[in-house]
């Protein structure tokens, strides 16, 4: 059995800072608790940015620029950066801190779907910044676009010889892995390619065993040999799916970004928790962690010497 990767995921676009005291809102927050997930042992960090006056998030450079220097300087880590920005984002919008710093590494979102959190905001009184709430509810009508013509500009800006970076593919449903290789037979990408797929979202496929099973499966029929995949369980199924997935040989991501606990209904109290926690359960059940360098090998990536930060 191969290693397994863990990616963790560090703030993401979702939470916002009333949901959790130990959510990192602001770029020395973000820097500081991907350094310390790296440390219990994350292989990948997963990075979106924040404003760092009222935790919004952000796709300005400005707000990456230091963290990005401090992660670089105190680990070894790949560091993965989101193309996907927030629902509220258009394409060019969310491309410019992937194309500003050009990571090893960054996500792409293989289809559009109705990507909702709205049902969140009904879980509390008061919140921390005035545009939380707002931002919260206005995901019931709203659309998370991935066009194919958005998913080839990013084949295009991030995976040519200017960047050279792989991505995360991130798939919502089984349908965007048809999408995925449809743009594989149009040769936007190379393999072997990195599937990420994303449970347990409003809007999404379940996270459930059986869906998991399928689109294992499904991926199998359409990339044989040549892929790596990976799984993220929203909410409270991230370890259980995890787990999985690490015992059928897939890799794993885990992180604050995916979801805000460390076990029912206990917030967890930082990123590293939660890595700390899947790496134990990894070696209780026979997996072997790898390390940054490994990573860049299984994955084939063009190496930490290579990027702009």
């Amino acid at each position: 059995m191969q290693k397994t990767i863990v990616t963790c995921a560090i703030t993401g676009a979702i939470h916002t800072p009333t949901m959790s005291d130990a959510l990192p809102w602001n770029p020395d927050m973000i820097a500081t608790q991907a350094i310390e997930a790296a440390h219990a042992g994350a292989t990948i960090l997963h990075l979106h940015g924040r404003n760092p006056e009222n935790g919004m998030p952000s796709i300005n450079p400005a707000h990456f620029e230091d963290m990005l220097a401090r992660i670089r300087a105190e680990t070894d880590a790949i560091v993965n950066i989101s193309t996907g920005g927030s629902i509220t984002m258009g394409i060019d919008e969310r491309l410019a801190p992937a194309t500003t710093f050009s990571p090893e590494m960054c996500s792409m979102n293989m289809g559009s779907l109705n990507f909702s959190i709205h049902p969140l905001a009904n879980r509390y009184d008061t919140w921390k910044f005035d545009w939380e709430e707002a931002y919260i509810r206005a995901t019931e009508g709203g659309i998370f676009r991935n066009t194919f013509a958005d998913i080839k500009l990013v084949a295009e800006k991030m995976g040519g010889a200017a960047h050279n970076a792989k991505f995360e593919h991130e798939c919502y449903d089984v349908g965007h892995l048809h999408n995925l290789a449809f743009c594989l037979k149009q040769g936007m990408f190379q393999a072997p390619i990195f599937l990420q797929f994303v449970m347990g979202i409003l809007g999404g496929i379940p996270a459930e065993e059986a869906h998991l099973k399928h689109m294992k499966e499904t991926a199998d029929r359409l990339f044989g040999d040549s892929y790596q995949w990976s799984v993220i369980g929203a909410g409270a199924a991230q370890m259980p799916m995890a787990a999985t997935a690490a015992s059928m040989g897939g890799h794993v991501r885990v992180g604050l970004e995916d979801s805000l606990f460390i076990e029912r209904g206990v917030l967890a109290k930082s990123n590293a928790q939660q890595v700390e926690k899947i790496v134990s359960i990894l070696r209780d059940q026979g997996n072997e962690v790898a390390t940054p360098d490994e990573a860049r090998k299984i994955l084939g990536l063009k190496g930490a010497d290579k990027v702009s930060f």
